[in-house]
This record gives structure tokens, C-alpha cells and sequence, in this order.
């Protein structure tokens, strides 16, 4: 009976192979023939001169329409048409209080628009021959490691910048709010899960920042030497640095602001250098127009070959899906090795990128290839949608020749979580009659964490404080409930109006041996243990 099975199993799984062969090879045929009277490029919707014409004339108004229902103080953009600038532009202030005009030379913090710029110059190590976008990332950075071993010695570049390594997401921002340099973070990575090599997108600054340092080693330089040498200085890009200390020693350059209450208000400042290829340029409308130039040409600049544009290609090409379809009949968001990419309504394809600082930074750039356009905004203002918006109803009025629908309210919903304040205790009132807290000398002392490193607890003239982090910051605890108080942290991740628990474990009356704090918990890793 057994065997009788078998021999029928064999058979139909004969039938099917050829079955499935002759579908593939009808498949083939067909799409050879369909491609070659309707090519990949084809749009349903064309664009007239009239259209790009009428964006560019639109923006003047477009922009005072969005910066009056957003509240930011300043914006920057600039428009890229067939290899040559053709707007560019500042609007409003550069700190709040102050009369200095934004213009299209002001420099801004790009925040993630980074990472494009970042791949642009890896592209052009790959097209020189000094690595690969399969070049594992241990082979020129040997003491970069993972959880797992195998993907330790797997992962590449490409990995890295198309965000697939299988780090959780945001892996490593923790430690950088916390004041640890980059070489702390990335050797502190190898202690998080991973979770689906290849199999899982998960945006990472700390991942792709791992990835740009080996490209560095292998060329012999610092990343923001190379950056410099092999980007910003053929290109012309005169205010475009990958160093805070260049951002700060600009005199035009932009304040970043965060919202407090219904005004913008120059809080912050986001000084990214451990993260500088993922988050750390600063750049102006101005030079970024010169970066677009080079992108739609694929990566020719004023008659030079910056980056061979065999390199450039699979950086601004769909490699990895980030959002997968909700339904049928939705599209996917995708994402290449630093440039995200996507299909609009009109049928083209569309290379874009995002950038955003809680602590006040929101940018956004959209390249249409097929229409050799690209439109670049930089604002001074936590992330609200006001950049996205402005930039979307451009690449609206090159395709349509019309905005389709307000896209400040829009994006401004789906952002609403990017300045969300953080922790479980957010939204929630004290208790009314909570149980007693232990005496102050049961909490005090030192805490361990291999990842986080330590905690120390102290009692300040009479209230506790935790001390954490490299700088050792200091934030109070309010008795909450018990073993449990509340803690009120700021930072990158952890906006205004964050409020999270910080937990202790104790036995009868012994001292706590155990602390947990919530708000840096996400990943599992957020108990300490006294030392």
C-alpha cells in the first residue's frame, strides 16, 4: 500500500512539474511579448510641459497654504528639472524670536535623508571597486558583531541598508539617547534578538550606520572624511557636511523647534553624530539640488561620472518590501539600499525619502525619474507632515496637473506617532490610595545591565533620582504605587509629556535586588540587576 502511494505521488508530482514548466514557459513568452510593446516605463497618465510648469509656479502658494496650517517657522525647497535647478527658495525664520530670513543657502538637519545620501556614497566605493553591496559587513569591521553567529559573518552591506539584518526596529537609538558613541551602540547590538534575517524589514539608523563603517574601514578613511572627499566635494555641495560640529559653526543655518502648546519653540538640540550616515548630515536647498541632479542622471554631474550608474541602480531600485499590501488592490511601500521607493497613481515610479527629529527636524525629498524631476523640502520643525505635504502636492500637480486631496491632514495623522509621548504610565492619574513605598535605603544603589550599562538609584535630599546612561542623567522618581514609581524621561524617543514606570523587586525586607524600567523595556532588556 505503501509503495502504491508512493508510486502515485511520484506521478503527480511528474504531472506537475510539467505542468508548471509549460505555464512558466507561457508566462515568459507572454511577458516577452507584452514588454516589448509596453515597456516597463510606460504611465497611464502622461505629463505635459504645461503640468511641471504649473507645479513649480504653484509652490509660492502651496507653501504659504501649509506653513500657515502647520504653524512651523521655516521651510527650504528646492525643484531639480532635467539636470538643472529650477527653483529654489527659503520661507520664513530660522529660530523663533528672531528676524534672520531662511534662504535656499540656510543649512539644515536632514535627519534620515541622510541615508540616501549615505548609500550615494557607498555606490560610488562600489563602483570603484573598494566593496560590494554584498561585501559582508565583518569582512573590513572584523569586530562588528551579531546575536547569531551565522548572520554575524552573513550580513551584508545591503543588508544593512535596506534595513533586512533582522534587528529589531530602531535597534540601537536607545543607547544613543542615552549619550553612548557609535562605537559603544554598534558593539552593543550583538546583545539584541533578531528576528528574521532577510525575512523581516525593520528600519535600523545603528544597522546601516554598522554597514557605512565598514565601508569606511575598507577605504581607509573616517565615514565623514569619505562623505566629504568622495560626495560632497565633487558635487559642489559647499555646506553639506556628516559632522554636528560643521552644523553648528554655520551662521545661516536653522534651529530646530518642538511644539509646545499651540506654538513652535526652540527647545532642543539633536546633535546625531553617532548615528552621522543615517541621521547626521546638514545640508541646504541649495546643495541638495546638486544631489538630485546627480541621482536623475544616475550619477552623472555636469558632464562627470561621480558614481557609475551600474552602482548607483540597485540603491535606487526596490530591493525589500517595507509595507506590504493591506489588501488586492493596495500598493506596497519598497525600499532599495537607502532610497524608498514606490508606484504612484499615475503609474510611475517614484524614489523618495523621509527625514525626521522629534527634537525638531522634518524633511522630505521625491524624485519621479520618468518626468526627470525631484523636489527636495527641509523644515525646521518637529515632524507633522508639513514637508511630506508640500512635496506631495508638487509631485500631485506634475501628474495630474491638480492637487488630489489635502495632504497636510494626511500625513499629519499618520505622524501624530512620531512625537507621541512614551511610557505605560502616559494618559493614567496617580492612585488615590496607593500602597506605601519601602524605606529609601531598600531602592538606593547600583544596578547592572550589559546592555544599557548602569543604573544607580540615590536618594537627593529626601526624594529618589535615577542616574543612567554615559552622562549619567538624572531624572526624579515619584512614588507611584508600592515598589513601582514613575519616571519622566526626555529624549530623541522619549518626547514631552513621556511617562513611564521604573519597577523594583525585593523580598520582605531585604534591599531591591531588581529594577525594571519600562520605557527602555521594548526589547526585553530592560531589567537591572544590584550590583
Amino acid at each position: 500500500m505503501f509503495l502504491q502511494k508512493s508510486v502515485v505521488a511520484f506521478r503527480l508530482r511528474a504531472i506537475l512539474v510539467k505542468l508548471v514548466a509549460s505555464c512558466l514557459v507561457w508566462a515568459c513568452a507572454t511577458t516577452s511579448s507584452f514588454a516589448e510593446t509596453s515597456p516597463p516605463q510606460t504611465s497611464g497618465v502622461p505629463i505635459t510641459h504645461d503640468q511641471i510648469e504649473k507645479a513649480i509656479t504653484s509652490l509660492d502658494a502651496i507653501v504659504g497654504d501649509i506653513m500657515k496650517k502647520s504653524g512651523i517657522p521655516g521651510m527650504a525647497i528646492a525643484v531639480v528639472h532635467d539636470g538643472k535647478i529650477a527653483y529654489a527658495k527659503g520661507f520664513g525664520v530660522r529660530k523663533v524670536g528672531e528676524n534672520q530670513p531662511i534662504d535656499a543657502n540656510t543649512v539644515f538637519q536632514i535627519a534620515s535623508l541622510s541615508k540616501s545620501l549615505a548609500a550615494s556614497v557607498v555606490a560610488r566605493q562600489v563602483g570603484v571597486g573598494v566593496v560590494k553591496w554584498n561585501t559582508p559587513v565583518q569582512a573590513h569591521l572584523p569586530w562588528f558583531k551579531l546575536m547569531d553567529p551565522w548572520v554575524t559573518q552573513h550580513v551584508t552591506i545591503a543588508d544593512m541598508f535596506s534595513h533586512r539584518s533582522g534587528l529589531p526596529q530602531h535597534a540601537g537609538d536607545d543607547l544613543e539617547d542615552l549619550g553612548y558613541d557609535r562605537r559603544t551602540v554598534l558593539e552593543r547590538l550583538r546583545l539584541l534578538p533578531l528576528r528574521g534575517f532577510r525575512d523581516v524589514y525593520a528600519y535600523t539608523n545603528f544597522g546601516l550606520m554598522a554597514a557605512a563603517e565598514s565601508v569606511a574601514a575598507a577605504s581607509g578613511k573616517d565615514w565623514e572624511s569619505l562623505s566629504e572627499e568622495v560626495l560632497y566635494k565633487p558635487l559642489g555641495m559647499s555646506v553639506t557636511s556628516s559632522r554636528f560640529a560643521d552644523f553648528e559653526k554655520q551662521t545661516n543655518r536653522a534651529i530646530g523647534h518642538v511644539k509646545v502648546g499651540n506654538s513652535f519653540q526652540p527647545k532642543y538640540q539633536r546633535r546625531p553624530d553617532a548615528q552621522s550616515a543615517a541621521g547626521g548630515v546638514s545640508s541646504s536647498a541649495n546643495d541638495l539640488a546638486r544631489w538630485l541632479a546627480l541621482v536623475l542622471q544616475n550619477g552623472e554631474f555636469e558632464g562627470r561620472q561621480i558614481i557609475p550608474a551600474d552602482a548607483l541602480l540597485p540603491a535606487m531600485t526596490a530591493e525589500v518590501v517595507s509595507i506590504h499590501s493591506p489588501s488586492a488592490d493596495a500598493r506596497p511601500s519598497l525600499y532599495g539600499y537607502g532610497f524608498g521607493v514606490g508606484i504612484t497613481p499615475a503609474g510611475r515610479t517614484t524614489i523618495s525619502h523621509s527625514g525626521a527629529f522629534a527634537l525638531g527636524a522634518g524633511t522630505y525629498y521625491a524624485i519621479i525619474p520618468s518626468a526627470g524631476i525631484g523636489i527636495v523640502v527641509l523644515t525646521n520643525a518637529e515632524p507633522g507632515g508639513a514637508a511630506e505635504a508640500v512635496g506631495t502636492s508638487f509631485t500631485d500637480i506634475v501628474q495630474f496637473g491638480m492637487v488630489t486631496r489635502d495632504w497636510f491632514a494626511a500625513y499629519g495623522t499618520a505622524m501624530t506617532q512620531l512625537t507621541a509621548p512614551a511610557g505605560d504610565l502616559v494618559g493614567k492619574s496617580p492612585l488615590t490610595a496607593p500602597a506605601p513605598a519601602a524605606r529609601s535605603s531598600s531602592y538606593v544603589g547600583r544596578y547592572g545591565n550589559p546592555y544599557f550599562g548602569d543604573a544607580e538609584i540615590v536618594d537627593a535630599n529626601g526624594h529618589l533620582e535615577l542616574k543612567i546612561g554615559h552622562l549619567s542623567q538624572s531624572y526624579v522618581l515619584t512614588h507611584w504605587d508600592g515598589d513601582a514609581f514613575s519616571v519622566r524621561p526626555s529624549s530623541e524617543n522619549q518626547t514631552d509629556g513621556s511617562l513611564s514606570s521604573v519597577t523594583f523587586k525585593r523580598a520582605g525586607d531585604e534591599p531591591a535586588r531588581e529594577l525594571t524600567i519600562e520605557y527602555l523595556n521594548g526589547n526585553g532588556l530592560g531589567q537591572f540587576m544590584r550590583r
